[in-house]
């Protein structure tokens, strides 16, 4: 039977006794400063509607080994840790989080001293959360990351340390109202040292704004960001998910994904804020809904290391200056949009591996490096912005192609298909129109097949 906490004093006196039980609020209680769970203790709510742990100062409740916490509201100041694990223990057993309503960061994490820990979460719903002043902050590519308002992290750089984790129904912030910083954010130690063991990953809405100044090159957020060290089986974003600041991608990954499902719009509002950048390996990946980006070198879709087999979109659109629909450096298997990839800037100012660059707003662009076993558009590639190419084969190749409307370049001084030096791609059957440009411009790269190929004006 669990034990009844109707008051502080009664809270205090059985956390005091050091022996593994469940506590069970009954109702609302404030607390002036944080308090730790021993090994082994459980606390739940009566009902989560009318029952809730308040902190006044500073941070909220510390987990130790084996502990549950469950159906309750816990608020402390946003800047602050509501749940947090603390060190000590080698094997830190199962933390367990259910049916949660949060103010402040979520913030399960091993340090030196721990080899392992379990965590299970399942509707935990962060409410508001500043985490951008926390100094533990993955680093690679030029940048670091910002934690997130819920943080899986394994902090020990023992390559034997294991953090496993399920993780469903988690969502962050509100609609014009997002947390402050990353939103989801699981990371290993790093590509050697402590790994993640990712069961399963699953997001309800998630809102989310860095408040980074505009320029800052080398440091990033996102709405849910899968780090280095991290191996997952599935990743789902069951909601939209919704990025409002400078550098906040929307869906971010270092790791090693096999599936991500992506059944909600996708969309960012400030600059560089791209919609799903893959530095790591994924086998699958699906946006259901619409990609759309508004702000300045804010692109679609960016494989600049690492690789994915098959990548699937439902339509990809950018409206800043600099915004690519489409990038690729690194080897690639299928890309797949059904409908179609729409970009309206023209050249502008994108944040690209640490270094802000200028680069003209592509539909869909393969850099040195870059290769495409196979691109399908169910409808077409469109440019609006002046002196932008649509289809730019920049010194990298793809083996297929399918086009199922046209590649259409509407600025003036543009261009539908740019083939380089070192480039090489066919055009089959592809439909290409310039109406105050070029067409097609060959500088030197190589079109392995133009049969049914026509360029118009």
């Amino acid at each position: 039977m669990p034990t009844k906490i109707a008051s502080l004093e009664q809270l205090m006196h059985a956390l005091a006794a050091n022996q593994p039980q469940t506590l069970e609020l009954q109702g609302s209680l404030l607390c002036p400063y944080a308090l730790t769970l021993p090994p082994g203790y459980a606390l739940v709510g009566a009902s989560k509607e009318r029952c809730s742990l308040s902190f006044s100062n500073g941070d909220g409740l510390g987990l130790t080994a084996n502990n549950r916490v469950q159906d309750l509201a816990l608020m402390v100041s946003p800047t602050c840790r509501a749940i947090y694990s603390l060190t000590g223990w080698a094997d830190m057993g199962t933390m367990t989080l259910t049916n949660l309503t949060v103010t402040g960061q979520v913030s399960l994490m091993m340090r030196l001293g721990t080899t392992q820990l379990t965590v299970l979460a399942d509707k935990v719903d962060v409410v508001a959360c500043d985490a951008r002043r926390y100094s533990e902050q993955p680093q690679k590519y030029g940048v670091n990351v910002l934690q997130g308002a819920f943080t899986v992290y394994n902090f020990n750089s023992d390559a034997q340390s294991l953090l496993t984790a399920t993780l469903t129904a988690i969502s962050v912030g509100r609609l014009q109202a997002p947390v402050l910083g990353s939103g989801v954010f699981v990371s290993g130690f790093g590509d050697a040292g402590g790994q993640v063991k990712l069961t399963s990953l699953t997001t309800g809405p998630v809102y989310t704004n860095g408040l980074l100044p505009f320029g800052t090159a080398d440091v990033i957020t996102a709405g849910v960001f899968i780090v280095f060290g991290v191996q997952a089986d599935a990743v789902a974003s069951a909601a939209e998910v919704v990025t409002y600041g400078v550098n906040d991608m929307v869906l971010d990954n270092w790791g090693h994904v096999t599936r991500w499902l992506a059944a909600g719009p996708l969309t960012s509002y400030g600059p560089s804020g791209i919609g799903f950048v893959n530095f790591g390996t994924v086998n699958t990946f699906e946006a259901q809904q619409d990609i759309t980006t508004y702000g300045l070198g804010a692109r679609g879709f960016n494989q600049y290391d690492g690789t994915v087999q098959r990548a699937t979109f439902k339509a990809i659109t950018t409206h800043g200056d600099g915004s690519i629909g489409m990038q690729v450096s690194k080897p690639v298997g299928t890309l797949e949009v059904q409908e179609s990839v729409t970009t309206y800037g023209a050249l502008g100012t994108t944040l690209v591996k640490g270094v802000l660059q200028q680069l003209p707003a592509e539909a869909f662009s393969v850099k040195p490096g870059g290769e495409v076993q196979r691109l399908v558009v169910g409808g077409d590639l469109v440019t609006h912005g002046a002196q932008v190419n649509t289809y730019a084969i920049e010194g990298g190749t793809v083996a297929q192609v399918h086009i199922g409307g046209q590649i259409l370049a509407t600025g003036p001084g543009a261009t539908a298909v740019l083939v380089s030096s070192g480039g090489r791609t066919p055009l089959t059957n592809v439909k290409a129109q310039a109406p105050a440009g070029q067409a097609l411009c060959d500088e030197g790269g190589t079109i392995t097949d133009k049969t049914g190929f026509e360029a118009g004006t």
